[in-house]
């Protein structure tokens, strides 16, 4: 795949944080005291079954008895205790993620586009040491825009004109459509996607992908 610059999801493509992420959230919910979300307890697989979605749809799946102002107050405190418990602690990286990049970083600009909150990439970046690698990136915290216009927002802020995304579930591949740059499906992640696409079974492979 002939590509100038890869943009990538971060969830279930660069690390999976799930366990940790439930475990610190599960801390906020419980420390709200908040009737609405009384014996409510995520475990991992839940916020898999969220990933690449916005921080609102989240918290309305999550916190369905909270009005929708309580919601997105209960999102926004889980998001900034998340952060400060991901520095500590992280997530999963994938096995060989440091050589993939540092392969791609030699012909590739990298970039990031998450539909995630403000501070959740630099923690990631953080943690894996691995910020020398990217040369930009953009979240849903950045723009309140869906992830096909976080891209395009990326694209045009960097001058872009060749780029693909690679991500681990169906809504990133209509995030790359949206934006219209070609999609790579990381199979190693969360997210299973029927049809006639071009598969990363391993990080690893991206390096075939996109350097043959």
């Amino acid at each position: 795949m002939k590509a100038e610059s890869i943009i990538f999801d971060l969830d279930g493509t660069l690390w999976d944080s799930s366990e940790n992420v439930a475990s610190s959230w599960n801390n906020t919910i419980e420390a709200s005291r908040l009737p609405g979300v009384t014996g409510v307890k995520l475990s991992g697989a839940d916020i898999r079954g969220v990933m690449g979605l916005t921080m609102d749809v989240i918290a309305a799946k999550f916190f369905p008895k909270l009005s929708p102002e309580a919601q997105i107050e209960l999102m926004e405190k889980c998001s900034e205790n998340e952060n400060d418990f991901l520095a500590g602690c992280g997530g999963r990286l994938y096995e060989g993620e440091e050589e993939t990049l540092k392969e791609l970083a030699r012909s590739h600009r990298l970039f990031i586009v998450s539909n995630c909150q403000q501070g959740y990439i630099e923690t990631y970046l953080e943690y894996s040491g691995f910020e020398h690698y990217f040369t930009d990136y953009l979240c849903w915290g950045d723009t309140g825009l869906t992830k096909g216009e976080t891209i395009a927002e990326l694209m045009k802020r960097r001058n872009i004109t060749n780029a693909a995304y690679v991500g681990d579930t169906a809504s990133d591949m209509q995030a790359a459509r949206a934006a219209g740059i070609p999609f790579v499906h990381a199979l190693y992640g969360f997210g299973h996607i029927e049809g006639d696409i071009v598969r990363a079974e391993k990080i690893s492979d991206l390096v075939g992908i996109f350097n043959e």
